[in-house]
């Protein structure tokens, strides 16, 4: 499967079963923090009781976000590709509510050295 097939594969079931939601990063502190905003397709599913092991813990979510270089740019937003990589101090507003990223594997929807989506692991 190339990049291209993957891509298409993706943004088919995310556009089925999946939702926008807000990657957000804070830089800076107090009054002078400024905000970077990216919107971008996910889909958000809970943990299987199998997988709660090493630093999953119960009530934390797999998010499986898309990296489409072909997504548009809401106003007053940056392209995902602009945030990556995404780190623990990144956060996601899913349905409203501010998330914490505890992990970012971006190797596992890899193909071809072209990161194709993310699988984020959220706790919040």
């Amino acid at each position: 499967m190339t990049p291209d097939q993957a891509l298409v594969s993706h943004r088919r079931m995310l556009a089925q079963v999946g939702e926008d939601v807000i990657v957000r990063r804070y830089s800076g502190t107090g009054e002078a923090r400024t905000v970077m905003e990216a919107v971008a397709r996910a889909r958000i599913v809970g943990y299987l009781p199998q997988e709660l092991v090493g630093a999953v813990q119960q009530g934390d979510r797999k998010v499986i976000l898309l990296n489409d270089p072909a997504a548009a740019v809401p106003s007053g937003k940056v392209a995902l590709a602009t945030l990556l990589p995404l780190d623990s101090d990144d956060q996601l507003v899913i349905r409203g509510a501010e998330v914490s990223i505890q992990g970012v594997d971006d190797s596992t929807r890899r193909i071809a050295g072209v990161v194709v989506a993310l699988e984020i692991q959220v706790r919040g």
